[in-house]
């Protein structure tokens, strides 16, 4: 008689807990996060007026599970286990999407040295190989600010972002979104390999070789319906497999 609607809550913030301390430890592991900066949030339970972020001062491979800060649309901590804070810039970003995109559970944040380098092309990202076309025409740009510690920038950000769920911070680096953590880590995943590409191809001086406008939507719409068909009882599987490589990532000591 434990599956109460309390029970039930505890179960998916115990799951949402895991699976943003996983991510953290996913990104540090394939290098993508940068010294103490950068962010990956989590709307905190079934509410939208708070998120989840890490401690700040600390690395992404020293993130758990239990040392998450809550923070609400306010900047007001809820929980703050390690008595850190948080990062202003990550509160100035996440909170501005959190509150604009309920549809969203996740938001991530990169300055990769391929991300930001893509970042500072006028051209941005460009359709050129089966990773890079599921973001064809489903990018959102913002203009580079300076270090996003005013908070008027928030209106600014996500009128750019509208109703995508990527977005080139130009001359920063790069923001994605997901409906679930397993979506947004996937989506970066993609878009780190996507800039490195593009920098691979243009660094070698080749000529390249674009698919046509159809096939650049035909391709994007099938990675949009990828999922639907290929799982089944909402199963994502790829996230599955991510989680059973953070399971098997070491943790550092927390102090």
């Amino acid at each position: 008689m434990d599956a109460t609607p309390n029970a039930a809550n505890r179960s998916t913030a115990t799951s949402v807990r895991r699976d943003l301390a996983a991510a953290y430890r996913l990104i540090a592991h394939f290098g993508l996060d940068d010294s103490i900066y950068t962010h990956i949030s989590a709307r905190a339970g079934t509410g939208h007026d708070r998120f989840l972020i890490n401690p700040y001062g600390y690395r992404f491979e020293e993130v758990t599970a239990d040392n998450l800060v809550t923070v609400d649309l306010n900047g007001e901590l809820i929980d703050d286990p390690l008595d850190t804070g948080i990062n202003k810039a990550g509160f100035t970003i996440h909170s501005a999407v959190h509150a604009a995109r309920p549809d969203l559970a996740c938001v991530l944040h990169t300055h990769s040295v391929a991300g930001v380098a893509v970042s500072c092309q006028q051209e941005g990202i460009l359709p050129l190989n089966q990773w890079a076309l599921q973001f064809h025409g489903r990018v959102a740009y913002h203009d580079y600010e300076g270090i996003a510690l005013d908070h008027g920038e928030r209106e600014r950000l996500v009128a750019d972002l509208g109703e995508y769920s990527i977005m080139v911070l130009r001359n920063h680096g790069m923001l994605v979104c997901g409906r679930t953590i397993g979506e947004a880590f996937r989506r970066m995943f993609n878009l780190e390999r996507t800039c490195r590409a593009q920098l691979a191809l243009q660094s070698s001086g080749a000529t390249s070789c674009l698919p046509s406008e159809p096939i650049c939507e035909h391709t994007a719409q099938q990675y949009e319906r990828w999922d639907s068909e290929h799982d089944v009882a909402g199963r994502d599987r790829e996230w599955e497999a991510w989680r059973r490589l953070a399971g098997r990532l070491p943790t550092a000591a927390v102090n």
